[in-house]
């Protein structure tokens, strides 16, 4: 993968990871954290359509690379919801 996939790549996880975000009212950090939400919302959310046999909404492929876009932002969603129940909101 090149270096502009990746940057495209992480640009996209940013982009679903603060939508994720916005959908539960949880935004702790900046633009890394939304990165890295939309990561791990990403796998969250390929495991759990995979779980449930659901099929993959609206993938994107980068450079052989497959983002499901869809499935970051739920998988992102489930993420900081369950981290805010953990930490708790700060005042």
């Amino acid at each position: 993968m090149t270096v502009g996939g990746l940057l495209l790549l992480l640009l996209i996880a940013a982009v679903s990871g603060s939508i994720a975000q916005a959908l539960v009212g949880y935004s702790h950090g900046g633009c890394v954290v939304s990165v890295v939400v939309g990561y791990i919302g990403a796998l969250i959310g390929w495991w759990l359509a995979d779980l449930l046999n659901l099929p993959l909404l609206w993938q994107v492929n980068i450079q052989g690379q497959n983002f499901p876009i869809i499935w970051s932002i739920i998988g992102g969603a489930l993420f900081v919801a369950v981290l805010n129940l953990i930490t708790g909101r700060r005042r």
